[in-house]
């Protein structure tokens, strides 16, 4: 039998290593965060969870082992029949439960009898989330950003997202947070991850990043719809080196049309959101938007949106925030199309050379 305990650092060092990570916690656990690509292999089920823990709360702790002992075996059993019958002698796992190891453990010792190389992290998913927070700051102190600055709808995103496709490395937080990062930004049917899974899929997307090539990131603010951006990520964007994106204010509404076209088609929606501003621009004008939304106005209050709501305070604010924005580089887009965006990521790494 092989299996091997390994440090929650040394995990975190030697992740691609392995040729499936295993997650054998519940389904209920796996769905708030789990490690990147691991896969949930449950010992115990959220039901079986809750059954044991009744067992062991109003019967006695003996009985609970029992009837988890059983289900854990029935479950190790039907996990090694749809998953593992077909894997080689050299097939190497790497497994993880919340921190004691039983879990984890059980399963371990089972694959480590058949004959496999089995790890086990030390600590269980707790520990390598702590080694992750610990990682992060490194991580991201060891990358050289690029901000891209810019008002509402001047096409952060896209130019971002040109950049990417133009092989230059790139961080998109809002696609990591699932978020459009407004007030209005969030996306229908796309429910943001945890914030603990934000920040482990922050780490997994700073891990494949190079430290010789700089990063673009899009300018955010603390929070990206409810979730948090840390802390080192928010003070090295704000101390980096900021691009200007600009676009004429029709292509902006334009743009915000197209992005966001859920609003256009469910003007219901958009007067849902709308509402949320009422505390801050005034009932009078936000029921003024609303009434224009259900009327098929819905460029107009865009437009409005953006001289009333995001554009007022915008650059001094950014001033404020990022140290080097006075001396950012202008990107002027002439228009919001495909060849536009890409000239301008090709234009910015040019630069760069």
């Amino acid at each position: 039998m092989t299996v091997l305990r390994l440090a929650a650092a040394d995990a975190l060092a030697r992740l691609d290593a392995f040729d499936v990570i295993i997650d054998a916690r519940s389904q209920a656990e796996w769905a708030l965060d789990h490690l990147p690509g691991a896969r949930n292999w449950p010992s115990l089920t959220d039901a079986e969870r809750a059954q044991v823990g009744a067992l062991y709360a109003q019967v006695s702790p003996f009985e609970a082992r029992e009837a988890g002992a059983a289900l854990v075996a029935r479950n190790i059993a039907a996990h090694i029949e749809r998953e593992v019958m077909a894997q080689p002698r050299t097939w190497q796992p790497l497994i993880y439960c919340w921190r004691g190891g039983q879990r984890s453990g059980a399963m371990a010792h089972v694959l480590g009898q058949i004959g496999f190389r089995v790890h086990v992290i030390t600590g269980g998913y707790k520990a390598f989330r702590k080694a992750l927070l610990d990682d992060l700051p490194r991580r991201v102190q060891g990358l050289s950003w690029r901000v891209l600055c810019g008002p509402t709808g001047s096409g952060k995103t896209r130019l971002l997202h040109a950049l990417r496709d133009a092989g230059a490395q790139t961080l998109d937080l809002e696609a990591l947070a699932c978020h459009r990062a407004s007030v209005l930004g969030q996306v229908p049917g796309q429910p943001q991850p945890a914030q603990k899974h934000f920040e482990m899929r922050l780490w997994n997307a700073l891990r494949a990043l190079a430290p010789e090539r700089p990063v673009y990131v899009e300018a955010e603010s603390r929070k990206v719809g409810d979730l948090t951006v840390p802390e080192p990520l928010i003070a090295a964007m704000r101390a980096s080196e900021c691009l200007a994106v600009q676009l004429p204010e029709d292509e902006r509404v334009a743009l915000l049309m197209e992005d966001y076209p859920y609003f256009v088609h469910d003007p219901g929606l958009f007067c849902e959101r709308l509402s949320v501003l009422a505390a801050l621009r005034g009932h009078a004008v936000v029921n003024g938007w609303i009434a224009d939304v259900r009327a098929g106005r819905v460029q107009a209050v865009v437009r409005d949106l953006l001289a009333r709501h995001y554009d007022p305070g915008y650059a001094s604010s950014t001033r404020r925030n990022f140290a080097r924005f006075a001396g950012a580089q202008p990107v002027a887009l002439s228009n919001r199309s495909p060849a536009a965006l890409a000239r301008a990521a090709e234009q910015i790494q040019v630069r760069e050379e």
